[in-house]
């Protein structure tokens, strides 16, 4: 369903502030010291799930002071709506992950159908690790069982918007986490 940007504005406006900016900094400023203590020695190729993951991204690759190679991949289950279908293929990651440490950073796990995809993807692709970072997690019963090895933030079972989470293919460059009121 597309949306004007009014419509997004309007969202925006009435959703309910989860975390501000400040709350989110201080998250990825913890996931880069766990991410570098974990991983800082291993030459690790990192993998942003786009589109959501690609602020993120771009937020906790310049905390990861260590060397490192970086791609991207495309799959998704929203494709603008605001519930999760078939994963849909757009781009496999380009770089040879056969022998390498991987780490998937994305910007939530909801019930962790996608991320557990990519993941298997890149196992059968050779990685000889592979480990996923998100920025949050929602709180609910529906996972199929699947657990990023880096969390930044948890948060209720909402729709969620801002630093990289979209409403209808806006808002994901929202300075904070918000939530759609009901």
């Amino acid at each position: 369903m597309t949306i004007s940007a009014e419509e997004a504005m309007a969202v925006y406006r009435s959703a309910d502030q989860l975390y501000s900016r400040e709350e989110v900094e201080a998250a990825l400023d913890r996931m880069a010291a766990e991410i570098t203590g974990r991983l800082a020695d291993s030459d690790p190729i990192v993998l942003c799930v786009m589109n959501g993951g690609l602020i993120p991204s771009g937020h906790l690759l310049t905390r990861l002071d260590f060397p490192l190679r970086v791609d991207y991949v495309h799959a998704t289950r929203y494709r603008g709506e605001m519930s999760g279908r078939e994963l849909h293929w757009l781009r496999p990651p380009e770089e040879l992950l056969e022998g390498r440490e991987v780490l998937i950073l994305d910007d939530i796990l909801d019930e962790g159908v996608t991320l557990a995809a990519i993941v298997e993807g890149c196992r059968n692709q050779g990685a000889t690790g592979v480990y996923t970072a998100v920025l949050v997690r929602k709180r609910h019963g529906r996972s199929n069982g699947f657990k990023a090895d880096f969390v930044g933030l948890e948060a209720e079972d909402r729709y969620l918007f801002g630093y990289g989470m979209d409403y209808k293919g806006y808002l994901r460059n929202a300075t904070g986490i918000y939530a759609v009121t009901q």
